[in-house]
């Protein structure tokens, strides 16, 4: 035990958990502590505003595999983190929300920056810790860093602002960490035996692979079996791309080539994925879920078994372990489908052909909305270019090693069909919270986690313009970026069902902006304006390098068209019904 002050506990405790980057906004809730970050190695980067900071932590977490963190002011502070936690919770990110709070003798009298913070993440985080006394500071902080990992996931730890201070003796805890094994005997065996009988596996690559770092693995198991491999949805990352059996992702604006062989099916391993209901819907006029296959869910959470989708097995277990347990097994017996294997090889080689040639061809959208934008704008001022060919040029362009964030919207969404990864730990997206503003703040804090990689995001004008102020973050602490732009001066996705349910009547859709490249220059950044697309992979490649040898931070706008690519989901509202007379022809 050693005689400390619970800011000193606190700060020692996030040092034995290898915290050496904190984001957030200071204040005064917890400056006796800020006061020793700097001797206690930790950096402390000041964002522009607090849901930032939590998207940073994110971002640093998903990159790194290790804690992100996130501290503010208590009250209107805190509730600024709510939005990134929730997006937090649903990406499975071990993020730490340290939540000072109004001072212990004056809560619930209403003072100034009360607020009751427990409540509000009570439903987004794994774990709340709210010291209650300060000598349980240590305690608390490890606990909320332990759970974190353990269950894959954001916490809390809440800290009323008078419990810094004082004298406590203290032993500070050793990170605990939980092996996490392959999943019960039985449930193994059953796999096994339905894998052995099956004519023509499927293996869905979900975010567990990633997180348990299990592509070596999962990619072994799909050679021997001869199986295609499809990403979950928002999980590009999850299998490389240059490997012949990576078939794309699934779900919105996925791959068809993924979606067709997943429907042929007879057994699907769906490996450290959930099979959320978003990234499991028909797309592409696809409805491509095989119903009469063998379903194998393995993820190591028990309570997301069977939970959306039908299984015939699930195995609470780890992703990596799960793989290396299940080919063992199948080394050792008869497999029917290895003597297919090359028949099907073809199969795959030539369903990913096909989608790859009609992505290429497949220039601009067509239906009838999209033609007339595409004929108003050509008698505009200017150039706009169709943000399929922006997506395939940038495509081109991307530098190895690289890591992107998409944000939420029509544009980026698009974006799914091109987005593709040889490591893991390079894609991350709002996943199925899907908040506006989510890109840039994130891709903020991979780089922050691994400044030797390439960082990009993509947004379009509506949802850069939740987060474009933290640019003054990337010039101010010197975190060099490269944020892509799509121009086209609209909510596309919400506009985009105002043209299939509301007879084009466009309500708060229309977005007329400054431009984007200047205002990015006004912040100190680098900012360019792209109108022709053979600008566009070089304009992109110039970034990476002024990003990467020169520490500069770029902003590429690129004016889009205001073609709309698919909604959502075409099942998320109805034809719209009126009764009052003054309604009537609001139909």
């Amino acid at each position: 035990m050693a005689r400390m002050t619970p800011s000193e506990a606190m700060v020692e405790t996030l040092v034995a958990n290898g915290v050496t980057d904190m984001f957030g906004i200071m204040g005064s809730a917890f400056m006796d502590a800020m006061d020793i970050f700097t001797p206690a190695g930790i950096r402390f980067i000041p964002v522009v505003h607090e849901q930032g900071a939590g998207h940073m932590a994110d971002g640093y977490a998903r990159v790194s595999g290790r804690h992100g963190v996130c501290i503010a002011q208590n009250g209107p502070g805190i509730t600024n983190f709510v939005t990134a936690i929730a997006a937090a919770y649903w990406a499975h990110s071990p993020v730490v929300c340290i939540t000072p709070e109004t001072g212990s003798m004056s809560n619930g009298l209403g003072g100034f920056q009360e607020a009751q913070q427990l409540p509000f993440f009570e439903t987004i985080t794994k774990y709340q810790g709210h010291v209650a006394n300060p000598a349980r500071m240590a305690e608390l902080t490890a606990r909320c860093f332990d759970r974190a990992m353990h269950e894959n996931g954001p916490t809390q730890l809440n800290i009323p602002r008078d419990f810094f201070y004082g004298d406590i003796d203290v032993e500070i805890p050793q990170p605990m960490r939980i092996e996490r094994g392959a999943g019960g005997e039985q449930s193994l065996a059953q796999a096994a035996e339905l894998l052995a009988g099956a004519k023509n596996p499927v293996i869905i690559s979900g975010g567990g692979v990633v997180m348990a770092d299990a592509l070596g693995e999962c990619q072994a198991l799909a050679e021997f079996l001869g199986a295609p491999v499809v990403n979950s949805y928002l999980h590009n990352d999850s299998f490389p791309a240059s490997h012949a059996l990576w078939c794309g992702p699934l779900g919105y604006q996925g791959s068809k080539a993924a979606m067709k062989l997943l429907s042929r099916a007879d057994v699907v391993v769906a490996l450290g994925t959930r099979l959320g209901p978003f990234g499991t819907l028909p797309q592409h006029g696809l409805d491509y879920w095989p119903k009469q296959a063998k379903v194998i869910q393995i993820d190591c959470d028990a309570k997301m078994l069977g939970l959306v989708k039908k299984i015939s097995v699930g195995i609470c277990g780890d992703a990596k372990a799960a793989a290396t347990n299940l080919l063992q097994r199948l080394e050792n017996t008869s497999v029917a489908c290895v003597a297919t294997k090359d028949a099907r090889a073809e199969e795959i080689a030539a369903e990913k052909a096909n989608w790859e040639n009609e992505l290429n061809e497949w220039i601009h959208e067509k239906d009838e909305f999209s033609l007339d934008m595409i004929n108003e704008q050509a008698g505009e001022e200017g150039s706009f270019l169709h943000p399929r060919q922006v997506l395939r040029e940038l495509e081109k362009a991307m530098p190895e090693n690289v890591m992107v964030s998409t944000d939420i919207g029509n544009i980026n969404s698009v974006a799914n069909s091109y987005l593709r990864f040889e490591k893991p730990r390079s894609f991350f997206a709002a996943m199925s919270f899907g908040n506006c503003g989510y890109a840039l703040p994130t891709i903020i804090g991979a780089k922050v986690a691994a400044p030797n990689r390439p960082a990009i995001s993509y947004a379009g004008d509506g949802a850069w313009g939740m987060s474009m102020m933290e640019i003054l973050t990337c010039v101010r602490e010197n975190i060099p970026v490269t944020s892509i732009v799509f121009h086209n001066r609209q909510w596309g996705a919400e506009k985009k069902n105002q043209v299939d349910f509301y007879n084009r009547r466009f309500v708060a859709g229309e977005l007329e902006n400054p431009s984007f490249a200047e205002i990015a220059r006004s912040m100190g950044a680098e900012g360019v304006t792209v109108d022709k697309l053979e600008d566009i992979g070089p304009t992109l490649q110039a970034a990476i390098t002024r990003q990467m040898e020169e520490g500069k931070t770029t902003v590429i706008e690129i004016m889009c068209t205001r073609e709309l690519g698919d909604p959502f989901r075409r099942d998320a509202l109805s034809k719209p019904v009126r009764y009052l007379d003054k309604y009537k022809d609001y139909v």
